[in-house]
């Protein structure tokens, strides 16, 4: 069989979009092109995997090589197709059989020496890869990401001899288990609670440790991320009192008055400036 299918996921954002492999054998002049909106780094993966499967004592078959990276339209970037494309090569060229390729999912960038390598967005794959009902196998350095998924059937290998000899039917690869340590549970109410929101954070350190006012523009509290951002403010008033016993020990200013009065601030004045423009378009009074 001169063709071969190979399922894998394309990083989107943090989501992590379905990417088919495909790569087909034909006669004519040798060479490897890969097709499919490949970025400069999937371009590069043709040399990484032809090295990869020389090293790993495989032919790397004399014939003319497409591989086509679907959907066309979704840009591909980084070194996670490397492994996919070197088992599309090895299951097209007959070297490994390709009746299990079907029920898995492979991600991982290849060194020269054919040992896999870890890449970004393990977690969001494993997630689309089990509401998919697939396997995910992917590199040893990210099982532990993709394993905190529940529910999620997660095989990881060191080497890529040892993916070819799993799906051989030669050796056993068990679904991985996390061995990450719990992460004790973090106060809601605090701001280390807060995940991301990073320039939010930032500019509140910045006015709270020089005691400077902090004025909140309509787009940041009605915009996409508003309520995220005035959950961060929340946690941070809910933390006041804490910090007004820690100052008045120390002896430094007490900043957090000033911020709390410069949040209520701009939040009256949000206020007002949304009443003032809702005005014209509430219905005005008959006159009699």
């Amino acid at each position: 069989m001169s063709l071969a299918v190979i399922y894998s996921r394309a990083q989107d954002g943090i989501s992590a979009q379905l990417g088919t492999v495909e790569v087909h054998l034909a006669n004519g002049l040798p060479g490897l092109s890969i097709v499919g909106l490949p970025e400069t780094t999937v371009k590069e993966s043709k040399d990484r995997v032809r090295a990869a499967l020389l090293n790993a004592r495989f032919e790397f078959p004399m014939r003319r090589i497409t591989v086509n990276l679907a959907p066309a339209d979704l840009p591909k970037e980084g070194g996670r197709f490397d492994l996919p494309i070197a088992l599309g090569i090895l299951a097209a060229s007959g070297q490994i059989p390709a009746n299990q390729l079907h029920q898995h999912e492979f991600i991982g960038e290849l060194a020269l020496t054919g040992e896999l390598r870890g890449i970004r967005g393990a977690l969001s794959a494993a997630l689309h890869c089990r509401d998919a009902g697939r396997n995910l196998l992917l590199p040893a350095v990210n099982a532990d990401e993709a394993a905190l998924v529940r529910d999620a059937t997660i095989l990881s290998a060191p080497h890529l001899l040892d993916i070819c000899a799993y799906l051989r039917g030669t050796a056993q690869l068990a679904p991985h288990v996390c061995t990450t340590p719990a992460v004790p549970a973090i106060n809601s109410g605090s701001l280390a609670a807060e995940r991301g929101q990073h320039h939010a954070k930032r500019a509140l350190e910045i006015a709270a440790a020089g005691g400077h006012a902090l004025v909140l523009r309509t787009s940041w509290v009605y915009g996409l991320y508003g309520r995220n951002v005035l959950v961060t403010i929340r946690r941070l008033a809910a933390e006041r009192d804490e910090l007004r016993r820690v100052a008045d020990q120390d002896g430094v200013p007490n900043w957090t008055r000033a911020l709390a009065g410069a949040t209520a601030l701009s939040l009256r004045r949000r206020r007002k400036r949304t009443r003032s423009r809702l005005r014209p378009l509430l219905p005005r009074p008959a006159r009699g």
